[in-house]
Parts: C-alpha cells; sequence; structure tokens
C-alpha cells in the first residue's frame, strides 16, 4: 500500500525545508506530527444518553477509527451531571490514518466552512501543539445533512515533536494550514 500523501510531502519536501530554516544539524531534530485526537464534548447528553451514541458514530464515521466515550470524572450538582456519566466523544489518531485525517481536512473540510478566512494562529500551547475548534460536524463530506438532528462542534488537537509554537507554526503551514495571518 502506497502512503499517504501528506507523508511523502513530509518527508520529501518539509523535512529538508525545516531543516535549511531551522539549521537542524539531524533529520531527527526535524519536528513532525505525532498524533491528532479529535475530540467532541456532548453537554446535553446529561439528558439524553443516545446523544453520546450518535456522537461516537459521527466521529467514527468522520475519522475512519473507532471512536470512545468519554465519561464525566467530577460530579456537578449545578449542571446535573453524576461521575461516571458519559458526556462526550473523542478518537486518537496516529501513523497513515492521521495523515489520511489532515488531509481531508486542509483540503476538503476547512474550506467548506462558511465565510472561512484561514484558522486562527492563537491555537497554540506553548510546547508546539496546536488546537482547532470547528462549529459544525457538517463540514465534512462524510456526514449526510439530511441525518444530522443537532449540529455540534469539535475539538482538533495537533501534537507535534516541535520545541517552540514557531517550529509547530511553520510545521503545520508548510502542510497547508490555512492560517489568517501572514505571520506568527
Amino acid at each position: 500500500m502506497a502512503n499517504p500523501r501528506l507523508k511523502d510531502t513530509y518527508i520529501n519536501d518539509i523535512t529538508p525545508a525545516m531543516m535549511k530554516r531551522f539549521e537542524y544539524t539531524s533529520i531527527m531534530q526535524v519536528p513532525k506530527i505525532t498524533k491528532i485526537v479529535v475530540n467532541k464534548g456532548i453537554g446535553a447528553a446529561v439528558a439524553d444518553k443516545k446523544l453520546v451514541d450518535v456522537g461516537v458514530e459521527e466521529l467514527t464515521t468522520i475519522t475512519g477509527q473507532k471512536a470512545v466515550a468519554t465519561i464525566a470524572k467530577n460530579s456537578i450538582s449545578n449542571f446535573k451531571l453524576r461521575e461516571g456519566m458519559p458526556i462526550g466523544a473523542r478518537v486518537t489518531l496516529r501513523g497513515d490514518r492521521m495523515f489520511e485525517f489532515l488531509d481531508r481536512l486542509l483540503n476538503i473540510a476547512l474550506p467548506r466552512v462558511r465565510d472561512f478566512r484561514g484558522v486562527k494562529d492563537k491555537g497554540f500551547d506553548g510546547r508546539g501543539n496546536y488546537t482547532l475548534g470547528i462549529k459544525e460536524q457538517i463540514i465534512f463530506p462524510e456526514i449526510s445533512i439530511d441525518k444530522v438532528n443537532k449540529i455540534t462542534g469539535m475539538d482538533i488537537t495537533i501534537v507535534t515533536t516541535a520545541n517552540s509554537d514557531e517550529e509547530a507554526f511553520e510545521l503545520l503551514k508548510a502542510f497547508g494550514m490555512p492560517f489568517a495571518t501572514g505571520k506568527k
């Protein structure tokens, strides 16, 4: 089976460019994406347990990997939330599936966002990881609009081995992440 398109791009184009840009002495110093975590909080699941199953099913369809339900760690009486109740869904992608998902996100899903002007460059955490919030799950072509009964969002976290936000920014920009501003 052939490598995913973005993996080949990383190996052949991005790695040499990053080595030149940051003056690395070894290929092993070049930052890489280790995993992508897609997380969906379903606050209304306190009242209706079926919403978690729908969320897990949607994430499984979008990512191509079985999602798991996340459970509450604490009880919060004001929200009628008990410890151990399912309140969301999550999936962690690594390897080829990660590259395939990133390719679909950058080239198919994000351009389908209404009034899209690029993603904000404020989502970096200081350690080289980037989190992106999406308001509607229907931007993914795998989701049929007819079957959706509630528009929900999700958070996509891209975990890299970069030592700084600047390195992670350049890495994601090289992959084709459409940042709204020209520079960090």
